[in-house]
Order: structure tokens, then sequence, then C-alpha cells
């Protein structure tokens, strides 16, 4: 038997592939028990682990959150995007004098004596890089093997394949967080959870996500929980009268949970009574949670930072010792009007991401809780008059207290949009789309092996990583 891609064909793949034809007959049960077991069996949690995706929807602009400082670099960065090659605000360029106050200070200098600051708006996360609870990730996004300017430009795709649907909003969503475009079923994060089921006495509280429904948190066992940032969402017919009626809701309660003859029907009283039991549960373990830390209001990213934080506070009462969180913003497409709108954004992850750091600190789980961010994918460097459009690589930032902050991570993408041999072209595919120096699964190996996945799971986790290795692409960053 040929197989194109013989590294991706993992006991998770056969399992997989078993449960999709189990869905046509005695197979399910068998394929999902030996999943059960297989993921059961891989790594036992005697402490507590959290990782929170923080998701910017629409594309963040990289260059106008982490921005290049240094004269030289700050004064192409400026001609490139419409400040005339001076240091004052001008077209989508910020004025190098409003990044005095955001200015990183890492403890080991970039080669070449380049020097980043953060939007202006960011001093929360400005002063969590600079205390060493913050580092950022430089020019990470989705690849499948590693690639020059030259192979991206070439035409051999079958060892120089390029990630599916670039610059397609939907796709790469799902790209960055499955490793598959639009329609994929089954997420990294939740491929994590489904390693540390066995770890939580209630396997479905693993991977929870306070943003509606997402690919990430979705595993070949583990289900995505979701909640509100009110906290659990029950069945009104279940947690209040019907028709003013206490009685009808009893009726009621009775039919969607009593066991049945009937195979569907016995099933989704199942699930329905599994529902309303982890609402209550949800709803009793937050009940014990009061949290002194001060989250900011009119912020959606906040709130539902705080619900995660409250969630975590309620670990013991809840039985878990893993978890994978997914919270999210949205309103980053900004083709237009970057200037205007981009500040309220930043100021809303950074004082969002910064108030629930404190949390854990008040929780005592610093330590113990990374956040990091995701996007899209990066704009371009280049002006289109008001704003920037769809890119690629980005940066990106990952804070907690096991972080290795102060410092930059990956390659500082040299500030060009030229078409030529120069080294500094060989890092975009032009008007400044970074090509990625770091992969997505380079970036979520990192944070997974700190999580307590073992080295030999990670191609099950994300098919790609075997591709990557060696000094220019390893598979464990630093960052943790």
């Amino acid at each position: 038997m040929h197989l194109l891609q013989p590294e991706l064909h993992t006991r998770r793949a056969f399992l997989r592939r078993s449960a999709q034809l189990g869905l046509a007959g005695t197979a399910l049960p068998f394929a999902l028990n030996m999943a059960a077991m297989g993921e059961a069996a891989a790594f036992t949690a005697n402490d507590y682990k959290a990782l929170v995706c923080v998701f910017l929807y629409g594309g963040n602009d990289y260059a106008n959150t982490v921005v290049t400082y240094d004269d030289d670099s700050y004064n192409r960065y400026s001609t490139i995007r419409g400040g005339g090659g001076g240091q004052t605000a001008g077209g989508i360029a910020l004025a190098k004098s409003a990044l005095a106050a955001t200015l990183l200070n890492p403890t080991t200098a970039l080669p070449g004596g380049r020097q980043y600051a953060l939007h202006p708006a960011m001093g929360g996360l400005t002063n969590l890089f600079n205390t060493g609870k913050a580092a950022v990730q430089l020019n990470v996004g989705p690849l499948i093997v590693p690639l020059t300017r030259a192979q991206y430009n070439g035409s051999n795709r079958t060892l120089y394949p390029l990630p599916p649907k670039l610059f397609s909003h939907n796709d790469q969503q799902s790209v960055w967080q499955s490793s598959s475009p639009e329609g994929s079923t089954v997420g990294w994060g939740g491929n994590i959870g489904d390693l540390a089921l066995s770890s939580n006495s209630n396997s479905l509280f693993t991977c929870i996500s306070v943003t509606g429904n997402a690919v990430f948190l979705s595993g070949d066992s583990a289900l995505q929980y979701q909640v509100s940032t009110s906290g659990a969402v029950p069945i009104n017919g279940v947690k209040n009268n019907v028709y003013g009626s206490a009685t009808v809701r009893g009726a009621l309660t009775q039919l969607i949970q009593q066991p049945s003859g009937q195979v569907l029907e016995n099933e989704y009283n199942r699930v329905t009574t599994r529902a309303v039991s982890s609402e209550a549960q949800i709803t009793a373990g937050l009940a014990g949670v009061t949290l002194a830390t001060a989250f900011p209001t009119n912020n959606s990213l906040a709130s539902q930072l705080q619900t995660v934080a409250r969630l975590i506070g309620a670990r013991n009462a809840l039985g878990t010792k893993r978890q994978v969180f997914l919270v999210s913003l949205g309103g980053f497409d900004l083709h237009d009007n970057l200037i205007s709108q981009q500040p309220t954004l930043m100021q809303r992850v950074s004082d969002a991401m910064t108030a629930f750091y404190n949390a854990t600190v008040e929780l005592g789980v610093a330590d113990k809780v990374t956040a990091f961010t995701a996007s899209d994918f990066g704009r371009t460097l280049s002006s289109n008059g008001d704003g920037s459009d769809h890119g690629w690589g980005s940066h990106h930032f990952v804070v907690g207290g096991a972080v290795k902050g102060q410092a930059f991570y990956g390659k500082a993408p040299p500030v060009s949009i030229t078409n030529t041999a120069a080294p500094e072209d060989q890092w975009h595919v032009g008007q400044g789309r970074l090509l990625p120096s770091t992969s997505v699964d380079q970036y979520a190996a990192t944070l997974a092996q700190w999580f307590g996945v073992n080295e030999s799971e990670l191609p099950g986790i994300l098919p790609n990583i075997g591709r990557f290795g060696g000094v220019d692409y390893p598979t464990n960053l630093g960052f943790l």
C-alpha cells in the first residue's frame, strides 16, 4: 500500500477513521472504547495546568501591534506605511515618540540592534513583558514545510506545499486552529485535551469555550463544553417554570431525561441528563469563587477571561487538573480605519490579558496557566491608503508565570516590501506579507509539551510537526 504521508497514519488517525466508519454500524462502540483507553493512557497529571487561547478574529495588523523601533527599521516602516520616512505619524504609521512608553526591554538584545515597542495602547502587556511575565513570538504562521521565498514562488508543490487557501479569513482561522481549512472537525486544542481526559474526574470540563463553537477545542474524544460570561448555559425548560407552571417544568424535566427503549431517544435523553448535571456543577463551582482582581468593563474579552479565571478558581470543585480554554475578540479586519479603530482593540487585548494574569496571581496559579494569542493571519506591511490587507505571518504574545519572559523568540523579519534577491526581501511574499519563519505547529508543540504532552504524541496532535526540527525550526521554541 502506498501512503503519500506515512507519518500521518498514526494510532490517532486510525481511531478517527474507525469512529467515522463506525457511524454506519457496530464498529462505533469498539472505536470509541479503543480511543478512550488509548487516550487515557497518555499522561497522568498530579498538578494543575491550563492553556488559554486568545483568538483575534479578522487578522490582526502585526506591524502596528509589535512596532519596529530602532531608527533604521522605524524609518523604513514609516516610509512604507505612508509616514514619509520621518518619525512623526502619517498614513498608517504611528509616531515614534508615541512608542517610547511601550518600548520593550528584553534581557537579551536582538541581533543587528533591532528594537520593538508595543502599540501605545498596550501599556499592560508592555509591563508584563518588561517584568518577565510575557514574551513575543516573532513571525509565526501556518506552514506545512519550512519554506524559502524561492520555494514559495516555485511550482514544485509536491516538495514545497503551501497551507491551503492562504489569505482567506474562514480557512486561515481553521488552519490556525486545526491545520486544515474550513470544514475541519478536529482542532489541536481538542487533541491536547484528548490526552488529558483521564486526569479530570469530569472529562467534559477539559475543553471549555467562552466564545461559542470553534474547531480549536474539538478532539477525537474530547468535547468542547460551552459557557457564557454569565456562567453555564441552562436548559430553560428545566431551569425555569414552563408557562409559569412548576408542574409543566417537572413533567418536561422527567420526559427529556428518562431512559427510553428507543435507541436515538435514549441517547438524546442521556446527553440531556449530562447537560443538566454539568450545568448544576458549573453553577455551584462558580458560586464558590470570588475574585478581588478588577477586570475592565465594556470589554467582552475581559469578561470572557474573567469567566475563565473563575472556572480555574473552581478547579477543585469541578475535579479538573488539565484544561484548555478558548476566548476571542473580533473586529481586526481593518482594511480601513486602522489608525482610528485599532487602538481600542489593542487596549482591550492588553487590559484583558493583564487583568487575567493578575487574577491567576490572586488564585495562586500564575505559573500553572499560560495564555497565548492567535489570529487568522497578519496583514500587509504596505498601506492600502487607510488600512492594511490580508497577510500571513504575524507576531504573538505568550503570558504567564511559567513563560520565560522579557524575551523575543524566533527571527525578527526585515522591514521591506521590495522584490529583490537581497536578504531583507526573503521573508515576505509581496507587500510585506510575512513568510513565517516559525510554524503554528512549532508554536503549538511548545505549548503542548509544557502542558504535559509527550514528544512522541505530537504527530497525532499536529500533523505537520514531523517536517520541522533542528536549529532553524525547533519543535520546542523555548518560551516555556
